[in-house]
C-alpha cells in the first residue's frame, strides 16, 4: 500500500478520498488554490500545500504545480478525483516520468476513451454495440452530407474529444447541416482545442444507462450494476439512481457481460463508466467511456455496499480485485441528488457565504459534501457543493427517504437547487419513471411559461 498520497481536487471529492486513504492508513497531502485556503480538504489532511491563485488554469490544472507539490512532499502516488486533471492522459504520463503513480487508469486508455471516435470504433471492435455514424472524423462537409444522408435524419453532429453538450448540435433536416456542422467545429475548437466531429444517428427519447466497472492490473475487470442518468439539464446530470427503472435482470446480465468483456480486451485497470444510451424499444447503444470515478459512484456505493475510492487506491496500488471484493450483491435502491450553488429557476451561480448550515440525517442518508456554516462558495469553480443519497429497501423507499433529507437540509446565505429537486420527486411521471433525458428541460420549460 501507498505510504502518502497526494489528493489533486477540491471540494467533496477531495474529502471523500482523504476519508478513503485515512481508512487504509494512508497519509495525505491536499493541494489548494488561494481561494480555497479555508476549505475542509486542507484543514483534514497531514499535509497541505498552496499550487497558486484561484483560477483553475493556474492552479489545480496547472501540471507543473501539482508534480512540485508532490515532490516536495515525497509522495508515491496522485489521486485526481474527478473533472480537473484526471482524464489528463500527459497528466498521468508526467506522474509515471516522476515516479509517481497516477491512481487512474494508464494514460493509453485515457487518451483512447477521451477520443469518442476512436472509443467508438474500439468499443465495436470489443464487441459493444455502438448509435450508427461515421466510422471516425468527419474531415470535410462533403463527407458531412454523403454521411448524413447514409444514416438517415435527423443525426447528432459532436466533438470528437469533447463531453458536456458542448460542441454538440442535432440536424433535423439536410438544409441545417452545413451552418451547423461549421458551428459545432468552432465551438469544440474553442472548448477542446480540437475542431473534429462525427456523425450518428440521433436517438429521440433517450435514457442514459452507464455501467461501473472496476479493473486491476492482473487483467481481471467486475461490473457493478448500472446507473439511471437521464435526469439532465443541458447534457448536466442533476439526479441519478441504482438500479434504472428501465432495465430488466436478462439485459443487465448481457450488457454487463459485455462491458467486461470489452474491457478485458483493452486491458483495463482502475474504475470506470461505460455509458449507453437507451431507445424506447429497449436497445442499447455505447456513446463513451469516462476513465475515471464519477460524481455519482456514492448509489453503486450504498447498492452493492462496495467503496469504489479504496478499491481504486488498491488496484492501483497491485492488489487484485480477487482480494479486494468478496461476491458482489445487489440490496434496494438508492437515489443522488446534486445540489448546486445555483438558483433553482434561473441557475444563475451563487457565490457566496454560507450564513447556516444543516445536513440531514436519519436511515439510508448519506451526505457528500465539503461545506459548512460560514464557508465561503468561490466563483471559479464548479457549483456543486453537496451530493445527498438516500436508500431504500426499493425505490419507493428511497424516495420517501430523499424527500424527508431534502426537507432537513438547511442552506442558508446562498441559493440553492434544493427546491428544484423536490419538484422532482414530487412528480408523477418520475415516480412512475416515466422520463427520458428531455425529462427536465421539458419541465422546466412548462414552468417558465
Amino acid at each position: 500500500m501507498f505510504r502518502k498520497i497526494l489528493i489533486a481536487n477540491r471540494g467533496e471529492i477531495a474529502l471523500r478520498i482523504l476519508s478513503a486513504c485515512r481508512e487504509l492508513g494512508v497519509k495525505t497531502v491536499a493541494v489548494y488554490s488561494e481561494a480555497d485556503r479555508n476549505s475542509l480538504h486542507v484543514r483534514f489532511a497531514d499535509e497541505a500545500i498552496c499550487i497558486g491563485p484561484p483560477r483553475s488554469s493556474e492552479s489545480y490544472l496547472n501540471i507543473p504545480q501539482v508534480i512540485s507539490a508532490a515532490e516536495i512532499a515525497n509522495v508515491d502516488a496522485i489521486h485526481p478525483g474527478y473533472g480537473f486533471l484526471s482524464e489528463n492522459a500527459n497528466f498521468a504520463e508526467v506522474c509515471e516520468a516522476s515516479h509517481i503513480t497516477f491512481i487512474g487508469p494508464a494514460p493509453d486508455a485515457i487518451r483512447l476513451m477521451g477520443e469518442k471516435d476512436k472509443a467508438r470504433e474500439a468499443m465495436a471492435a470489443a464487441g459493444l454495440p455502438i448509435i450508427p455514424g461515421s466510422a471516425g472524423v468527419v474531415p470535410d462537409e462533403d463527407a458531412a452530407k454523403k454521411i448524413a444522408a447514409e444514416i438517415g435524419y435527423p443525426v447528432m453532429i459532436k466533438a470528437a474529444e469533447g463531453g458536456g453538450g458542448r460542441g454538440m448540435r442535432i440536424v433535423r433536416h439536410a438544409r441545417e447541416l452545413i451552418p451547423l456542422f461549421q458551428t459545432a467545429k468552432a465551438e469544440a475548437q474553442q472548448a477542446f482545442g480540437s475542431p473534429n466531429v462525427y456523425i450518428e444517428k440521433l436517438i429521440e427519447h433517450p435514457r442514459h444507462i452507464e455501467f461501473q466497472v472496476l479493473g486491476d492490473k492482473h487483467g481481471n475487470v467486475v461490473h457493478l450494476g448500472e446507473r439511471e442518468c437521464s435526469l439532465q439539464r443541458r447534457h448536466q446530470k442533476v439526479l441519478e439512481e441504482s438500479p434504472s427503472v428501465a432495465m430488466d435482470a436478462p439485459t443487465r446480465k448481457r450488457i454487463g457481460k459485455q462491458v467486461v468483456d470489452a474491457l478485458k480486451k483493452l486491458g483495463y485497470s482502475s474504475a470506470g463508466t461505460v455509458e449507453f444510451l437507451r431507445e424506447e424499444s429497449g436497445d442499447l447503444y455505447f456513446i463513451e467511456m469516462n476513465a475515471r470515478i464519477q460524481v455519482e459512484h456514492p448509489v453503486t456505493e450504498m447498492v452493492t455496499g462496495v467503496d469504489l475510492v479504496k478499491s481504486q487506491i488498491r488496484v492501483a496500488a497491485g492488489e487484485k480485485l480477487t482480494d479486494i471484493l468478496g461476491p458482489i450483491e445487489f440490496r434496494g435502491h438508492a437515489i443522488e441528488c446534486r445540489v448546486n450553488a445555483e438558483d433553482p429557476e434561473t441557475f444563475v451561480p451563487s457565490a457566496g457565504r454560507i450564513t447556516a448550515f444543516r445536513v440531514p440525517g436519519g436511515p439510508g442518508i448519506r451526505v457528500d459534501t465539503a461545506s459548512y456554516s460560514d464557508a465561503v462558495i468561490p466563483p471559479y469553480y464548479d457549483s456543486l457543493i453537496a451530493k445527498i443519497i438516500a436508500h431504500g429497501n426499493d425505490r419507493a423507499e428511497a424516495i420517501a427517504r430523499m424527500n424527508c433529507a431534502l426537507e432537513g437540509f438547511i442552506v442558508e446565505g446562498i441559493k440553492t437547487t434544493i427546491p428544484l429537486h423536490k419538484k422532482i420527486l414530487a412528480d408523477p411521471d418520475f415516480i412512475a419513471g416515466k422520463f427520458d433525458t428531455h425529462f427536465l428541460d421539458r419541465a422546466l420549460a412548462v414552468a417558465a411559461k
